[in-house]
């Protein structure tokens, strides 16, 4: 069955090209279609298009399309295009006339919208749940280690000291920033497109503000035309908003990776979350990790493949948006479990309170002996020459103690602020 239908057939080969994976993926989408075509319903009751004993038909199989969708019992058969036409063909079957007039004055356009308005919504909200997780993990690992010393690198060579707290918190209030885009994206998403039709309106007078509170929308795109150039739009932003925390859990996975090794061995893991090889017994590898890595990686890839599809058509719709969807909804399931990994696995982190004992690390403490040597008041270059020369000279003698002060240091993390700076922003 095929909303579009006219009584003839599609030649078969044009369409399984045309409805691709569709019926996989609108299998996510069928409860948001189920809430959108009730709230639709209602709305057509309300302007006197549908009786009450319409509405109240209509309702009850909706009930049970829900019922049967949220148990895992439905299913979209190959003689169906998408969830649209199947959602419609039940209704029309139990339903008869009262069934076909679902239909009325919406097209599967603004259909296909509202769903995916609601789905990222929701997506959106869990996601937004994980990175919170994640960050308080980090801040109360940073709490536990503050004391805790590391080097710090530039250029993959030893640099500065820096610890575990600066560490685990120097993610943590990255993801604030990630969780401004999800923010942003949840905005775009939070607007009613359904009653733009296919793009231009209705000549039925239907009341689009019914829809957006049943909905539970925050506001409408009220222009139609908007409306339909969202499509594409909305999953650019999303898009965006998942490569943001995707390139945050890469980074840090790409430094677990690096701490691990047997060069670094700064942290370490139970083996039940290591994996080993088929040869060398003495292997503990961070799968995890990499694969976090490289999935995280692929998201970050989201954005250019949106704009591939969406940069170079005019307004209205066309079918390459019906692509958007592969990579969309894959996307979420994917990052929320990067999410779920990485939080898990962090919680067991095992942390090496004696990286600072090598003497490999005694130059990390370098440039604390020239600031030491410019508050006695030497110039700061002669301080610098001078340092240097003892390193050169094989005579420096480091002093491990610190004392970092300002705001954001080893010493004064301001984990406080950075939970308060999160609530603000989120």
């Amino acid at each position: 069955m095929k909303l579009w239908d006219k009584g003839f057939s599609t030649d078969q080969k044009i369409d399984l090209f045309t409805v691709g994976n569709d019926r996989e993926l609108d299998l996510v989408l069928a409860r948001y279609d189920v809430l959108g075509s009730r709230a639709h319903a209602r709305m057509l009751h309300h302007i006197g298009l549908l009786t009450d004993a319409e509405i109240s038909a209509l309702e009850k199989e909706l009930d049970t399309l829900m019922t049967a969708i949220e148990q895992g019992d439905f299913t979209i058969e190959d003689r169906f295009e998408d969830v649209h036409s199947k959602i419609e063909y039940v209704l029309t079957k139990k339903l008869g006339d009262t069934g076909k007039k679902i239909h009325t004055a919406r097209s599967r356009n603004d259909q296909v919208l509202v769903d995916i308005h609601l789905y990222v919504k929701d997506a959106l909200s869990e996601i937004k749940l994980g990175v919170d997780k994640l960050f308080d993990l980090l801040i109360s690992l940073a709490k536990e280690h503050r004391e805790v010393l590391l080097p710090g690198y530039t250029h993959l060579q030893i640099a500065m000291p820096s610890s575990f707290g600066l560490w685990f918190s120097a993610y943590a209030e990255t993801l604030i920033d990630d969780l401004v885009f999800l923010k942003a994206a949840y905005q775009v998403a939070d607007q009613n497109p359904l009653g733009s039709a296919a793009g231009y309106g209705s000549s039925f007078p239907i009341d689009r503000s019914i829809t957006t509170e049943l909905l539970g929308f925050d506001t409408l795109v009220y222009n139609s035309v908007a409306a339909q150039m969202g499509r594409g739009k909305l999953e650019k932003s999303v898009a965006f908003a998942l490569s943001s925390v995707a390139g945050t859990l890469s980074k840090m996975s790409m430094d677990i990776c690096l701490y691990m090794s047997q060069n670094f061995n700064f942290i370490t893991f139970p083996d039940t979350l290591t994996t080993g090889s088929s040869i060398m017994p003495h292997k503990k590898n961070p799968d995890v990790f990499e694969l976090i890595r490289g999935k995280c990686n692929k998201l970050q890839a989201l954005p250019y493949e949106f704009t591939l599809l969406t940069n170079n058509l005019p307004s209205g719709y066309h079918r390459d948006l019906q692509l958007l969807k592969e990579g969309l909804i894959p996307s979420f399931s994917t990052l929320k479990a990067c999410l779920e990994m990485l939080t898990y696995s962090l919680s067991n982190c095992q942390v090496n309170t004696q990286i600072l004992d090598n003497d490999n690390y005694q130059y990390l403490f370098s440039v604390e002996e020239v600031n030491k040597l410019v508050q006695q008041g030497v110039p700061f270059r002669d301080a610098y020459k001078l340092v240097g020369k003892h390193i050169d000279e094989g005579t420096f003698k480091p002093d491990k103690k610190l004392n970092h002060t300002h705001q954001g240091s080893i010493g004064n993390l301001c984990l406080d602020a950075l939970i308060s700076k999160k609530a603000k922003r989120s």
